[in-house]
C-alpha cells in the first residue's frame, strides 16, 4: 500500500514538472553575466538570449553582473527562485573558484545546476617580441635563469587565464612574477605595452596580435593546433604535457530547477549553435559550438572543478 501511494506520488510530481516545462516560459527570463558588456562572451552570450528569446516565446534579458571573477553574478542565480526564470552564463572561472577563495557565499557545484555548454576557445600562451626566446623550452630556460623576475599579466586572480599560467608553472617549475588586472582587456595591453612579458589570452585575441606581429605566439593550451593560428603548436607539441586550459560558455540555472525545463532549455541550446548564422558569429569570435547535454556538462564541469583543485592546492594559490 506505501508503495502504491509513492508511485502515485511520484507519478503525479512527473506529470506536474512536465505540465510545468509545458507552459514554461510564462514570463521573461533573466540571464546573469559574469562579465561586463562588450567582450567575447557578452556577444556570444547575446547572440544565445537572442535566439532563445525567438524559440521561447519570451524575452531572455541579459543583465550583466561582472565582479569577483564570476561570482557576483553567480552566487545571484545560485541563491534565486529555483523556477527557471533567472539563468546564468557561466564561463571557465565558475570551476576555479571553490579552490582559489577563502570564502564563497555559495557552492558552484552543488548550488548551480549545468543545462548546456555553449561554446569553448583555447588559451595561447604568449610573450612580448622583446624576450629572445621562440619556444615554450626557450621560455622555461630563460625563466629558469631569471627566477622571479619576468612578469605575467591575467585577466584577474582566480580567472582561468591566471590559472592557465599557474598551471604551467606547476608542470615546469618555474618562478613568475603575477600582474593581475580587472579584465582581459586590460591584461592584454600589459602585454602588448611590455609592462608584463608573457601571458595566456583567449585565441580570438591572440591570433589577431600574433598575426600582426605584435606577440609572439609559443603553444596552444588545447589538444589540437587552432585553426585561427595553425603555426603555433600545442602546449604538448612544445614539450608541457597535460597543459589543456579552455575557456568555455555555458548555461547553468539554480539547483533544485525542474529537471523538464533543464531538458528543454538544453534541447533549445543544443538546436541554436548550430544554426547556420550562430556558428558563423561564434566563428568570427573564434569560438567552437557546444551544446552539450545536462549530464555531459555536470561531469565536464566536474572534471574540471577538481582539475583546478589539485593546480591551486600544488601551486599555492589562494585569493582573499
Amino acid at each position: 500500500m506505501k508503495r502504491s501511494f509513492a508511485c502515485i506520488a511520484a507519478l503525479a510530481c512527473l506529470c506536474g514538472s512536465q505540465a510545468w516545462a509545458q507552459d514554461y516560459p510564462g514570463k521573461q527570463v533573466r540571464l546573469v553575466l559574469p562579465f561586463p558588456a562588450g567582450g567575447g562572451s557578452d556577444i556570444i552570450a547575446r547572440v544565445m538570449a537572442q535566439k532563445l528569446t525567438a524559440s521561447l516565446g519570451q524575452p531572455v534579458v541579459v543583465d550583466n553582473r561582472a565582479g569577483a571573477s564570476g561570482n557576483v553574478a553567480a552566487e545571484i542565480v545560485a541563491k534565486a527562485p529555483a523556477d527557471g526564470y533567472t539563468l546564468l552564463f557561466g564561463n571557465s572561472s565558475l570551476s576555479i573558484s571553490p579552490a582559489v577563495f577563502a570564502k564563497l557565499n555559495y557552492d558552484p557545484v552543488k548550488e548551480l545546476m549545468p543545462i548546456s555548454m555553449a561554446s569553448s576557445y583555447p588559451f595561447t600562451l604568449v610573450i612580448h617580441p622583446s624576450l629572445p626566446v621562440r619556444s615554450v623550452k626557450g621560455l622555461v630556460a630563460l625563466a629558469k635563469s631569471k627566477p622571479g623576475e619576468l612578469a605575467y599579466a591575467s585577466a584577474g586572480g582566480g580567472t582561468m587565464s591566471h590559472m592557465a599560467m599557474e598551471l604551467l608553472r606547476v608542470r615546469t617549475g618555474i618562478k613568475l612574477q603575477h600582474l593581475p588586472y580587472k579584465g582581459a582587456a586590460p591584461a592584454s595591453v600589459s602585454i602588448l605595452a611590455g609592462e608584463s612579458q608573457l601571458g595566456f589570452l583567449v585565441m580570438p585575441v591572440a591570433s589577431v596580435q600574433i598575426r600582426a606581429g605584435k606577440l609572439r605566439g609559443l603553444g596552444v593550451a588545447a589538444s589540437t593546433r587552432s585553426p585561427a593560428a595553425p603555426e603555433v603548436p600545442t602546449m604538448e607539441e612544445a614539450g608541457v604535457k597535460d597543459n589543456l586550459a579552455i575557456q568555455w560558455n555555458g548555461f547553468f540555472a539554480p539547483a533544485r530547477a525542474p529537471q523538464a525545463i533543464i531538458e528543454r532549455l538544453y534541447r533549445e541550446v543544443a538546436k541554436i549553435v548550430q544554426m547556420p548564422d550562430v556558428r558563423q558569429r561564434f566563428d568570427a569570435e573564434g569560438a567552437t559550438p557546444s551544446g552539450s547535454s545536462p549530464a555531459e556538462f555536470a561531469a565536464f564541469f566536474k572534471a574540471e572543478a577538481a582539475k583546478w583543485a589539485d593546480v591551486a592546492k600544488k601551486s599555492g594559490t589562494k585569493l582573499d
